[in-house]
């Protein structure tokens, strides 16, 4: 009885990270409503997130209720509403801040129900997590990776035509991160991944046929099946030759952001203003920062996005290194508690679904932090958490619940990470 108890209970360090993580981000963004001139729905946001994350504890409660197994059987109708969801914000969809020529929000009439991108990351990575689980071995060729690539491929290409790059790279990030928690040899997710690092890497000639030899010699190594082989290197082949094709596609403002990201004096009235505000802002915080609501980069309204995007800057300009650390800290906690609920899990499905579920906030964290410093090209990727968003909260907490349940029902065996 004792061990059913234990085997059932609540991941209390898991809860109590989020828990904290959330009542951090929710003083950010009331922090990020102070200034010197009103800045009107913005000062109120700390409440509607206050809100939102009432209603996310209410959602995650349930989630948190249900078995891994009807988690597990859910998947592929929540998968497949999600998909709907996505076709039809492209018809009726409307844009927001900085992305307004983007059709990312569900709209009815004026008002901005949520973002359906939010729930396909959550419904994808958990029909991955199943589709992944049904494969009685590991894939030796990348014809038998087309389940799992059509999976992502169909939410990931919708999301793209919003035209949303942030997200599209998460979609890939989860992709590819439960690919290898599966087991998938890393030749195979090198020869899966050339085609987009040959995209990259087309800016220089010199680099992308040092990368082509690289990828020659791999594939002599591996030893792929001749038509796949051949299939593979027109691949790359024609991403390097579509680069600037694909450059002359992307929306005025996607073009500029990574421009700027290049070299963020080429505009720094316009498309570089975000990122050098936000360095002024984090680099002016010191060790101990300017004190809670005292940013004079935000209270003068220089820092923009400054309650969504830009949020983390705000964190360096008034609390400092210290105040970085602590919140980094807190990820870095969320990760390697995830992780282990995936090491623990006793199932397939549950493990990669935990694991997927985890990958997701890292790339966030990741991009938008780096973005933040610029070391990451502006993609208006939210900091989990901490942006100000409903529907991300909403996400971010059934995500939790997901990985609440995942821990109940796991073995309990020692883990690898030693937590």
């Amino acid at each position: 009885m004792a061990s059913l108890s234990r085997r059932q209970g609540i991941d209390y360090p898991l809860l109590l990270i989020a828990l904290l993580l959330t009542a951090y981000g929710i003083a950010m963004v009331f922090s990020a409503g102070q200034t010197d001139v009103p800045s009107g729905a913005v000062a109120l946001a700390w409440r509607r997130q206050l809100g939102w994350f009432v209603v996310s504890s209410v959602a995650a409660f349930v989630v948190s209720r249900a078995s891994v197994r009807l988690i597990e059987w859910s998947a592929w109708p929540l998968y497949l509403l999600s998909c709907a969801l996505l076709v039809i914000v492209l018809f009726t969809g409307s844009g927001a801040g900085t992305a307004s020529s983007m059709k990312g929000w569900l709209t009815v009439g004026t008002y901005r129900i949520g973002q359906p991108a939010e729930f396909a990351k959550l419904t994808t990575a958990l029909m991955l997590a199943r589709v992944l689980a049904a494969q009685r071995e590991n894939p030796r060729a990348l014809i038998e990776l087309w389940r799992p690539i059509l999976v992502v491929g169909i939410p990931w290409i919708l999301v793209m035509a919003q035209p949303d790059l942030g997200t599209g790279i998460v979609f890939i990030a989860i992709f590819f991160a439960m690919l290898f928690w599966s087991g998938l040899s890393w030749p195979l997710l090198l020869m899966l991944a050339s085609p987009g690092i040959s995209l990259i890497l087309a800016f220089s000639t010199g680099v992308w046929g040092a990368w082509f030899f690289l990828l020659i010699a791999v594939m002599l190594w591996y030893r792929p099946y001749l038509l796949e082989g051949v299939a593979l290197m027109l691949a790359n082949v024609a991403m390097g030759i579509a680069a600037p094709i694909l450059w002359e596609k992307l929306k005025p403002y996607q073009q500029k952001r990574l421009l700027v990201f290049l070299d963020p004096s080429i505009d720094p009235k316009n498309a570089s203003y975000h990122v050098m505000q936000s360095k002024v802002a984090i680099g002016s915080g010191g060790l101990f920062g300017k004190g809670f609501t005292l940013g004079s980069q935000k209270r003068l309204q220089f820092l923009p996005e400054r309650h969504t995007d830009f949020i983390f800057s705000v964190v360096g300009e008034e609390l400092g290194f210290i105040g970085v650390t602590i919140a980094l800290s807190l990820f870095l906690a969320l990760f390697l508690r995830g992780t282990r609920v995936a090491t623990r899990a006793n199932d397939a499905f549950p493990s990669l679904a935990a694991f997927g579920l985890v990958s997701a906030w890292v790339v966030h964290v990741t991009v938008n932090v780096g973005m933040t410093l610029n070391l990451m090209p502006i993609t208006g990727i939210p900091l989990p958490f901490f942006s100000y968003g409903g529907s991300f909260l909403l996400m971010s907490w059934i995500s939790v619940a997901v990985l609440l349940r995942i821990s109940a029902e796991g073995r309990g065996l020692p883990d690898a990470l030693g937590l």
